[in-house]
């Protein structure tokens, strides 16, 4: 199947092993400091509504199939599951310090935290892991101090500011710069996709300036509006001192590539779950 991409974005590489396929941001890879990706719906076990390669355990899928497609991404990402450690989104901007104690959590152990969409760490071999369906992932990798920040970002989350909030997070914990950071907006639903009515374009018309505003969203005739979570990441990025070099924006759209990405503006929620990955190389 042939990947649909959007010009002037700075392009993902497409990855295969072993029927496997996911994303990586060349960027992100350039550090020599991560093991990343994104997955696809490729090269999984699940079945049916789920195929293949879902990843999240809460919307019934079978959880043996759930755990083999989190084995076949270990794989191939050069990671250990066994020291993943999931988050617990519910839209929120609440940002979670990952520790070795945490390892396994959300996977093999149970999770004794919620409502936490960003995870931080500075533990070599811990894998921060997010769940997505058409919200923003947000990479951040600070080479400086060693320490790395994953979050899921959707509207709610884009209009609070999630990427500032985790490069805060990562700067009380760890001293993290923002001029020092790569960070990345992963695959997610485009603006030419991203139909929203005026609630939202409400909420974005308090949190940003008139001049960003013009470059985010278009009213359209039907009152709705086109709203543009890419380019209001990379606002909120470069607002907080990331240098605009150093930020990498997805050229993949999840509602553009159904038969690759799960889209929940595609069809709903019944569907799997699409996961980013992060994870600090071990000496």
């Amino acid at each position: 199947m042939e990947w649909k991409r959007k010009t002037g974005r700075r392009a993902l590489d497409i990855k295969e092993e072993n029927g496997v396929v996911w994303l990586e941001f060349p960027g992100l890879s350039s550090t020599g400091m991560v093991h990343h990706g994104f997955s696809t719906r490729l090269g999984g076990v699940s079945q049916g509504k789920f195929a293949t390669m879902n990843l999240t355990f809460t919307k019934g899928d079978n959880p043996e199939h759930v755990m083999e497609n989190y084995r076949r991404m270990a794989r191939v990402l050069k990671v250990d599951e066994k020291r993943m450690v999931l988050s617990w989104q519910t839209h929120t901007t609440n940002v979670r310090v990952v520790t070795e104690e945490d390892a396994g959590k959300g996977i093999i152990r149970e999770r004794d935290y919620k409502d936490v969409d960003g995870l931080i760490t500075n533990v070599p071999g811990i894998t921060l892991v997010t769940f997505f369906a058409d919200c923003v992932p947000l990479y951040i990798v600070d080479p400086v101090h060693g320490a790395i920040g994953l979050s899921h970002s959707g509207w709610r989350g884009t209009v609070r500011r999630m990427g500032k909030k985790t490069l805060e997070a990562m700067n009380l914990e760890y001293g993290t710069r923002p001029e020092d950071v790569i960070a990345a907006i992963g695959p997610s639903i485009c603006q030419d996709c991203f139909e929203v009515g005026e609630e939202v374009a409400e909420a974005f018309g308090e949190a940003f300036s008139q001049t960003d505003l013009s470059r985010l969203y278009y009213r359209k005739e039907n009152g709705k509006y086109q709203l543009d979570l890419w380019r209001a990441n990379e606002i909120i990025f470069s607002e907080a001192g990331v240098a605009k070099e150093n930020i990498y924006t997805t050229d993949i759209c999840t509602h553009c590539n159904p038969q690759l990405l799960f889209s929940h503006r595609t069809v709903g929620t019944e569907r799997g779950n699409l996961a980013a990955f992060l994870c600090l190389k071990e000496p």
